[in-house]
């Protein structure tokens, strides 16, 4: 089977590594891809955002199987486009519509959906910037912390924890008047704040069925003790003890089986991964945002868990046979921790050659922000550049094996969180 992945992060590089483990792998693209998946996939160097262009490289290397990484190319349509074209429905494709992309694509969609099924949630309110003094009003009688919410894509940085009525004022400001996300802040979700664990979980579904993948962990700060502003993600960990059998089987019952659920009563045609953001509040999960994707650093973590063929998987899910599938998780525990250049979240320099990566035989280096330089050597590009995910026994054996390996990695600037699962390690005890 010829599999094209749409991207280039990592979560891209993670999911070519698992589909080219696959005896059914026989041609394996990605679009634009990284310096970490020309090792293992071909990078044909094309622009992904040119469906035209797509198209015809799809049917002259008779693609097979197309896989979606990010969020953009979802809340922008590609499957929309996909359906609209004859010639390219016979293809699988995992990834939903743009209908069912606002899911993530509007944070006042995801909200009026859940409320619409009864899925439990945060109370919020939605504003635009002709409310913005309702917007204030909102704040100043409502209680802190709170959360405030860019509507829109924002990369992950659209979410902002606000400690005080003042920070909370500055960040509606930022966002509606001052246009700090773009068209992502065209309308701004103020959300109570809960008080608990976060945990992601992760579902493939092909709009009727689905199996749930291993739960995890992210850590969304720059700064170690989740100090800092947000960012894409600088670390997680899988599995997460306080994800147990009681628990999941409330996240099953009240929210995976109600989100299909109303999915198929709104008539939304939803094929792909399903990502929940949860907070488990006093043991009782409450969803704080969807994802219509893999997460990333997550994916790092839970594929490598996975021992199912990803081709036999994601080919089900695109031809609607999931009923009945099971997935079979290893009982390791995967820890991944994120390398990202100075500076990041905010403004930093690219083109910083990367040393010390042919030094880590032990752990799995997945590439992000990289890219290949002049001299063959690999380069940052982007402000995530790598992710070292590590397999133990148990979540303190991850963690040693792991940072014992990113020890061996070097770049001008390179800065990573040093304790990723230290909390989790706390609760075994």
């Amino acid at each position: 089977m010829n599999v094209l992945i749409i991207g280039s992060g990592g979560r891209e590089h993670t999911l070519a590594w698992k589909i080219r483990q696959s005896p059914q792998c026989e041609r394996l693209y990605v679009l634009p891809g990284n310096a970490g998946t020309t090792s293992i996939a071909e990078n044909p160097g094309l622009d992904p955002s040119d469906y035209d262009q797509l198209r015809d490289f799809i049917l002259r290397n008779k693609v097979d199987l197309v896989v979606v990484g990010p969020e953009a190319p979802l809340v922008d349509g590609i499957r929309d486009y996909f359906n609209s074209d004859a010639r390219l429905r016979r293809v699988l494709f995992i990834g939903p519509g743009r209908e069912g992309a606002m899911l993530e694509g509007s944070k006042d969609f995801a909200k009026q959906f859940m409320n619409r099924h009864r899925i439990p949630t945060a109370a919020s309110a939605t504003f635009t910037p002709a409310q913005y003094n309702d917007a204030i009003q909102r704040i100043q009688q409502g209680s802190t912390p709170v959360v405030v919410k860019a509507d829109g894509l924002a990369a992950g940085k659209g979410v902002i924890i606000c400690e005080t009525r003042e920070e909370a004022e500055k960040a509606i400001i930022d966002i509606l008047l001052k246009n700090q996300f773009g068209e992502a802040g065209n309308k701004v979700v103020i959300e109570e704040f809960l008080e608990g664990i976060e945990v992601s979980v992760f579902l493939l579904t092909d709009g009727r069925n689905y199996v749930v993948f291993p739960e995890a962990k992210d850590y969304k700060r720059i700064g170690d003790n989740d100090t800092g502003p947000n960012t894409g993600g600088m670390g997680s960990v899988s599995p997460v003890i306080f994800a147990d059998p009681s628990f999941m089987k409330k996240v099953e019952e009240r929210i995976i089986k109600p989100t299909i659920e109303g999915l198929k009563e709104e008539k939304i045609d939803f094929t792909g991964f399903i990502f929940l953001g949860l907070m488990n509040v006093s043991g009782d999960p409450y969803v704080i945002e969807y994802n219509v994707r893999m997460g990333d650093p997550e994916s790092q973590v839970v594929i490598p868990r996975i021992n199912n063929d990803f081709i036999d998987l994601l080919a089900a899910a695109a031809k609607g046979r999931l009923e009945g599938y099971k997935v079979d998780v290893t009982g390791k525990t995967a820890v991944t921790v994120v390398l990202a250049s100075g500076g990041y979240p905010g403004s930093y320099e690219k083109g910083k050659v990367i040393l010390g990566l042919d030094k880590v035989k032990k752990t799995i280096v997945f590439h992000a922000g990289t890219g290949t330089g002049q001299d063959d050597s690999i380069i940052t590009r982007g402000g995530r550049v790598l992710a070292v995910t590590g397999m133990g026994e148990n979540l303190k054996e991850a963690l040693e094996l792991t940072y014992s390996e990113v020890k061996n990695i070097h770049w001008e600037g390179m800065q990573y969180r040093k304790d990723i699962g230290r909390d989790l390690l706390e609760l075994e005890k």
